[in-house]
């Protein structure tokens, strides 16, 4: 390793055994990055100061050189006033705004570690990630701070910001001069970012300064094609990396402009679409489907990137949206692990159905549970590999995702002939019932074509009889009939009649994550959620 800039040398000290490290692959010109790096200063050095950065609805505009500025402050501040050392832990709590996305340069440029969170989380969720992270440091927007208050993190202090207390990180005196970044190596760990896994522990992923410009530098600069006019915009905040990639890293890489949505449910995407002139959308497939009911009367005419990530995302929903739109909906996978998207393709490129080839600059292939790879067309573990890997804080479960050198993500995936990856289900969400494999995704894609489904979830139910049933859960349109054996006739229409769900039982809504990511355990532990 070179030589840390760290002075709390915790996240260091915590790293997995070097033996237990996924092999990194640095095969593009563009990642062999300089030994000292820091990943804030080259995101903030590049574009003209004029240049919008940060759009806020009903607000100014932030220009890059007005973010700088701020940025700065605040890193003078977390230096000063803070006491905060290169290598603390800094917690990162709130909706998504600029003063967010200031703070968290400001910490990378200090030296610190950012943790962001969600700021739905309560306080035993927040206790745990602190426990995790051993956090001291605290940024918090103001209007979140009582929970993070009620929170059992020995030693934490919580400074609010965006707030009208004397305390107030906004208001509190700060040098107006610019702030020299802290020298820290390539390696040194920039972030934490916390899964957002739907059972277990939480685990911390260590992410170093070159992997925040990696993932740019890959799916970003190669399937994006991002330019410096590009407005970005999504639904996921940041204290998931889908939304940290998509609405800070990689705009601010090209010296693009970002839209900051509070709120950025699909009801809040369209208008917003329409009066920000969007050009890059990151959203889930739930959000895209949820859109296409309702995008009548918006200028969608802005947009020619649209990415779908978070789930896997069903031909139908593809299909649909490039009818009404025009547009090819860039799929992906991705891993809070790995960081951002490594499998995908755009344009030409795209196979409706598939998730798409490996990124430049990343391998994939299909293994099985011993970690050899399986011929095309047989269903095994997606293994990948890259510039980025895994790294767990501390967790024995380093071991079970990193195998022979190779992330495995817990996917199961089929490698097609012409090269091209299909999702065909979680490894641990595959039904089998009476000796066959069922995957959900396909079920749920078959439900999904039939006019009166909006949204589906296809799970496995424990039967004596069978090892399993099928059940599926269905959100139909508004007025349609609820009609569970016309849904079944649909889907033995599609489907080998094995695949057929043995129940269909209409929703409500389904359970989902803040990223529109399906929480299938809950329907196969708590059934109807009608």
């Amino acid at each position: 390793m070179i030589v840390s800039a760290h002075v709390d040398t915790f996240a260091r000290d915590h790293l997995p055994p070097p033996e237990q490290w996924p092999d990194l692959r640095f095969d593009l010109p563009e990642l062999r990055y300089p030994d000292r790096l820091n990943c804030a200063a080259e995101l903030l050095a590049g574009p003209d100061p004029g240049r919008p950065a940060l759009h806020i609805p009903g607000q100014p505009s932030w220009s890059y050189g007005e973010l700088r500025t701020r940025v700065d402050r605040l890193a003078h501040l977390l230096t000063g006033d803070l006491g905060v050392v290169p290598g603390n832990r800094v917690l990162l709590r709130g909706p998504t705004t600029p003063w967010l996305v200031a703070c968290w340069l400001a910490v990378l440029k200090a030296g610190g570690i950012a943790v962001t969170v969600l700021a739905q989380l309560r306080p035993h969720e927040l206790s745990t990630v602190c426990g995790i992270a051993q956090v001291r440091h605290a940024l918090c927007d103001a209007r979140f701070v009582d929970d993070l208050a009620k929170a059992e993190a020995p030693g934490l202090r919580i400074t609010p910001y965006g707030g009208e207390g004397p305390d107030d990180l906004l208001r509190l005196p700060a040098p107006a001069t610019p702030f020299t970044a802290v020298d820290t190596a390539a390696d040194d760990v920039a972030l934490i970012a916390f899964t957002s896994g739907t059972t277990g522990r939480p685990k911390g992923c260590l992410h170093f300064h070159r992997d925040v410009l990696a993932v740019a530098d890959t799916f970003s600069k190669h399937v994006l094609r991002p330019g410096a006019d590009d407005v970005f915009a999504g639904s996921s905040p940041l204290g998931f990396t889908f939304g940290l990639g998509g609405l800070v890293v990689f705009p601010l890489r090209v010296g693009a402009s970002a839209l900051l949505l509070e709120q950025a449910g699909p009801r809040q995407l369209l208008p917003a679409i329409a009066a920000h002139r969007v050009s890059v959308l990151f959203t889930a497939p739930t959000a895209y489907r949820t859109m296409l009911a309702e995008a009548d009367g918006y200028d969608l005419s802005s947009l020619r990137r649209c990415v779908s990530a978070g789930e896997n995302l069903p031909a139908a929903t593809w299909h649909a949206w490039r009818e009404r739109t025009g547009l090819r909906i860039v799929n992906g996978i991705g891993a809070t692990e790995l960081l951002h998207i490594f499998v995908s393709a755009a344009d030409d490129l795209i196979r409706p159905g598939t998730t798409g080839i490996p990124v430049p600059g990343w391998q994939a292939r299909v293994q099985d549970e011993h970690g050899s790879p399986v011929p095309d067309g047989v269903p095994g573990l997606l293994a990948v590999r890259g510039p980025v890997g895994c790294r767990y804080l501390a967790d024995e479960r380093q071991r079970e995702y990193v195998r022979g050198g190779w992330n495995v993500t817990g996917d199961t995936y089929v490698r097609e002939a012409d090269g091209y990856f299909r999702y065909v289900a979680r490894a641990d969400d595959m039904i089998i019932t009476a000796g066959h494999n069922v995957a959900g995704p396909e079920v749920e894609d078959a439900l999904l074509r039939h006019p009166d489904v909006l949204d589906a979830a296809v799970v496995g139910r424990p039967d004596e009889a069978r090892g399993q049933v099928v059940v599926a859960y269905v959100v139909l349109a508004e007025g349609a009939a609820r009609d569970p054996e016309a849904l079944r006739a649909f889907v033995r229409s599609e489907l080998v009649p094995y695949k057929c769900p043995r129940e269909i039982h209409p929703v409500a809504a389904l359970p989902r994550t803040a990223t529109g990511k399906l929480q299938r355990f809950r329907l196969r532990t708590h059934g109807d959620q009608g």
